[in-house]
């Protein structure tokens, strides 16, 4: 027996893979073995066949930031002729129209505004709660960290007062990978990644749920890539606040990172890795918006059981170049061609209409 074949065994057995057979599988192991791999661990923890999906919109209520983040096409200096702070009518029309269309939550994110404090991120989130009926996923670690640092309180208060302000879950943005070497050279203003796991304990700790995130396919090594995993599944170990995790290639379109796009083959090697190594994260999504709705359709083969967000609106991957849409009946219709039942379903990836009872 060789020695992927054993992992193989071990996998199929259940047990959790330490840092070096991650590794070793990830470089090693063909393609459609992980698949095969990744696909049983998805039924074992969903043997229903159901894809969920949900219905929202991601608004950016900024597009200035400080970080020079040099992977992103999206940010503008303050000065910029195009820089923007959303008006409170523009985001209550957006909010309007995902309602229309039958949207349960909204993703709220922006940059490092150097303008733009804890205050007015309170007022914001209180003038969504006061005027509407809407699920607040917002704010990432990044930015959460930039606020408790600019305001001069620790994490814990700055999301005590989120929370009470209307803030109902947290994404994992700015993740990136997890691994200092590789975030100073290409967000070197961004916090660490201890910072970013910081915020996510302090937010699991107070029974927000996070989701998690990585971006791949720029300067990172495959050793960085399992490391980055292995730090979100300790910390779930430890908190169990994690709802999904969302891995997504970077996109060099117009930003100061020049490689090579990855791959749909190098995108379902790294999203089936995932699967493996994360055994205590619930869900995997498919990141049909990096990748497009047939990989996005083959990854439910590779370990993913959701579909993530229709996306009424998304604009940072789009300045990088890449305009992939998927509406609601498009997104039932691909789940439905590939053998599964959709469920719409809320951030903690219930179902939004549940079946009727016996």
């Amino acid at each position: 027996m060789t020695y992927l074949q054993r992992l193989y065994g071990k996998i199929e057995a259940a047990a959790r893979l330490d840092a070096d057979e991650a590794l070793r599988l990830y470089r090693e192991a063909d393609l459609l073995s992980l698949g095969r791999l990744a696909h049983g661990v998805r039924n074992r923890l969903h043997p229903s066949p159901v894809v969920t999906y949900v219905v929202d919109r991601n608004i950016n209520y900024t597009n200035v930031c400080v970080s020079g983040c040099l992977f992103c096409a999206y940010y503008r200096a303050k000065e910029a002729p195009d820089a923007y702070v959303i008006t409170r009518d523009a985001l209550g029309r957006k909010i309007e129209e995902t309602l229309a269309l039958g949207g349960t939550q909204i993703l709220l994110q922006g940059g490092m505004h150097p303008d733009l404090d804890l205050d007015w991120c309170l007022d914001l989130l209180r003038f969504i709660k006061t005027h509407f009926d809407i699920h607040i996923h917002g704010f990432s670690p990044t930015e959460i960290n930039c606020l408790a640092r600019n305001s001069g309180i620790g994490v814990p208060e700055v999301l005590e007062r989120l929370v009470a302000a209307g803030l109902g879950s947290i994404p994992g943005g700015g993740a990136e990978i997890l691994v200092d070497a590789v975030r100073r050279r290409i967000s070197p203003n961004k916090c660490s990644a201890s910072d970013w796991l910081h915020v996510m304990r302090c937010a699991h700790t107070i029974g927000l749920k996070t989701t998690a995130t990585m971006m791949f396919g720029h300067v990172e090594s495959d050793r960085d890539i399992i490391s980055h995993l292995l730090r979100i599944r300790e910390l779930q170990d430890e908190t169990g606040g994690f709802t999904a995790f969302i891995p997504w290639s970077f996109q060099p379109l117009n930003t100061r990172i020049q490689v090579p796009p990855a791959t749909a083959v190098d995108y379902l090697r790294v999203l089936a890795t995932s699967r493996l190594v994360l055994d205590n994260v619930p869900n995997l999504q498919a990141s049909w918006v990096t990748q497009g709705d047939k990989i996005a359709q083959l990854a439910l083969t590779f370990g993913a059981n959701d579909m993530g967000s229709t996306m009424i609106e998304e604009n940072v991957v789009a300045a990088a170049g890449i305009h992939f849409r998927l509406p609601k009946d498009e997104m039932i219709r691909l789940i439905e061609s590939a053998g599964y039942r959709p469920v719409q379903r809320t951030y903690r990836y219930t179902p939004v209409h549940p079946e009727p009872g016996p």
